[in-house]
């Protein structure tokens, strides 16, 4: 990398003429404290840090809108003015904008502050100022301001909204004088001009510090390079936009999708992106019955897939084209994700078990193109579709179908879906399930992943996705359910098995089978508390007759004891490679009437 220094002169020349701001870049947040601290340093000859430019070329620049800096500053507004760039060279900043700016501010601008308890819409609580220098002050001796030695300032820079009187001992210039000395000529006019407004009697060493200080602040702004600067050429915005990231580590930390906003606020007609997406991830993680664990980056990527964008999360795809599409649809958007989140809330996935959110973006994007809501309700084709989803949802987080690099991914399962619903309403899941699989992305369950099902033993995330597909019902959050040891854990305590005579290598296998899929169950969570520790055999007496069959679990009494856990694991995950088998060879909705699925909706069990 090759940097190369100019004169603050110079670059302030060219600003908001050649160099602007990206959208990407957050607004202006410096104090007056800060602006003449950064002075301070300068005079004293301290280095400023590099700088980080990017050129645009000429036919990239309507891509993107652009910014011009502030040299009028109001404290708290936050929006640059948008710049017009045709015929312009373009040169934007992506590192130093709120040094270039309290530059700006400094020699060519102003600050308007708030007086402190003054009310914001009092036009007497606010002054305009501007930065001056007392050219009697010796930085060599210590400030008479407190604060100001704390910050180590000891040049005589101070903002005021007129310019300070002199007077035997303060000699003040307005800094951005300094512009207008473009030569040594120019320079020694301007010295005899503030030297004459001394009092005669003014000693010389006082005049010899008005003209260090005076030649430092010329040296400073016109001879100096003090601005040392890379510019990148590279035309890719995700590099760029990398760059920046990394340019800005010391900072607040910022993520692409923090970066990505700051730049969709300035095309969002409609109020502020960035306000309308942080409340809408809020209230998805806390405002539905569930407690979910959404970002930014989901919902932003949702806004590309469900518009029927390329689906990659980069900044390309963000024109302002693409941004006026996302706009339009942003109501409908919302309605789908919302509809999704609490879609799948009542199946019981939640931000504890969910392993992948890129899986709900098929979801939403069916529902989006559908408009039946959330298929909350009891029809024959909301109860159908809401257990299609749910199967096919569990089958790819089980099998870590949306895991890594999932673009391709989900541009596949939109395009099934959008070729599927040209004919018919339903979620197509046999069209996923076979489409998904010859790209090598397996939803279904076979010989091939039944045994990565089985090892979802208590305490994994994928404990309970693998439990709910052992039950016809899919409504596990409708009310509280419970993952139950069927052969109680407190059972299997090893001093208890050692003092009932069981060998070692006996215990060793009990307790390598309590936690396994095999020994697992849903219960209701007041039924799991009823059951506590009683042994399975004298519980399962208060059971209706069915419970076994709808449990999957094996008829054979002997195996209900603890001693016996091993075979019962054994024989129980045998019932449950039976169950996945028959779950991949027919249609998900298949073996329950219509009207019995209709009833299990209402029922919500």
């Amino acid at each position: 990398m090759s940097y190369v220094s100019s004169t603050i002169g110079r670059v302030l020349d060219q600003i908001n003429r050649t160099y602007f701001l990206p959208a990407i870049q957050r607004p202006f947040v410096w104090q007056p404290d800060q602006i003449i601290a950064l002075f301070d340093s300068l005079l004293k000859g301290y280095p400023i840090s590099s700088f980080l430019f990017w050129e645009i070329k000429p036919d990239r620049r309507s891509d993107w809108e652009i910014y011009k800096f502030i040299e009028n500053f109001r404290f708290g507004d936050t929006h640059n003015e948008m710049a017009e760039t045709d015929g312009r060279d373009v040169v934007l900043v992506l590192d130093g904008q709120q040094r270039l700016t309290s530059l700006l501010i400094g020699l060519r601008g102003t600050f308007t502050a708030r007086a402190k308890h003054g009310r914001r819409n009092n036009p007497d609580a606010w002054s305009r100022q501007r930065l001056y220098i007392d050219l009697l002050k010796d930085p060599s001796t210590e400030s008479e301001d407190s604060g100001r030695e704390e910050l180590g300032v000891t040049y005589g820079l101070r903002f005021s909204e007129q310019e300070p009187k002199n007077d035997p001992d303060h000699l003040w210039l307005k800094v951005g004088r300094i512009l207008d000395c473009t030569s040594d000529d120019v320079l020694d006019r301007l010295a005899d001009e503030m030297l004459a407004k001394l009092p005669p009697d003014t000693p010389r060493s006082m005049k010899r510090v008005a003209e260090r200080n005076l030649d430092r602040l010329y040296r400073t702004v016109w001879k100096d390079g003090v601005i040392a600067y890379y510019t990148e050429k590279d035309q890719s915005y995700d590099r760029v936009l990398d760059i920046f990231i990394r340019a800005n580590d010391g900072g607040t930390k910022l993520s692409k999708s923090d970066l990505l906003l700051s730049m969709i606020t300035s095309k969002w007609e409609g109020g502020s992106a960035r306000q309308a997406i942080y409340d809408f991830v809020d209230f998805l993680n806390d405002g539905l019955e569930a407690r979910n664990e959404i970002d930014k980056d989901f919902v932003m990527k949702s806004c590309l897939v469900l518009s029927g964008l390329d689906q990659r999360y980069k900044v390309q795809n963000f024109t302002t084209a693409n941004l006026k599409l996302i706009e339009s649809n942003w109501r409908g958007i919302k309605a789908s994700l919302e509809a999704t989140l609490r879609l799948v809330n009542r199946f019981g996935i939640d931000r504890e078990v969910l392993t992948s959110v890129n899986a709900l973006l098929p979801i939403a994007y069916y529902l989006y193109h559908v408009e039946r809501g959330g298929l909350d309700g009891s029809t024959q084709f909301e109860a159908t579709n809401a257990k299609r989803i749910h199967h096919w949802l569990l089958g790819s987080l089980l099998n870590g179908v949306f895991s890594g690099s999932s673009d391709q991914t989900i541009g596949t399962a939109r395009s099934i879906i959008h070729e599927a619903l040209k004919t018919e309403q339903d979620f197509p899941y046999r069209s996923l399930v076979q489409g998904l699989a010859a790209r090598g992305r397996v939803t279904a369950f076979d010989e091939n992943n039944i045994e990565g099902v089985l090892d979802a033993s208590y305490g994994k995330r994928t404990c309970f996705l693998a439990l709910s597909l052992l039950y016809d019902s899919h409504l596990w959050g409708a009310t509280p359910h419970h993952i139950d040891h069927i052969i109680p854990r407190s059972l299997t305590d090893p001093k208890t098995l050692q003092r009932a005579g069981i060998s070692a290598e006996a215990i060793a296998d009990i307790v390598d089978s309590v936690n396994r899929l095999g020994n697992l169950q849903l219960l209701l969570g007041r039924e799991n508390l009823e059951k506590s520790n009683i042994p399975f055999a004298e519980w399962i007496q208060s059971r209706d007759n069915e419970f076994l069959d709808r449990h999957l679990i094996p008829t054979n009494r002997a195996l209900w004891e603890v001693t016996e856990l091993p075979k019962f694991v054994e024989a129980r995950e045998e019932l449950i490679r039976g169950r996945l088998r028959r779950l991949n060879l027919r249609p998900v909705d298949d073996g329950m009437p219509p009207n019995q699925i209709v009833k299990e909706a209402v029922a919500g069990n």
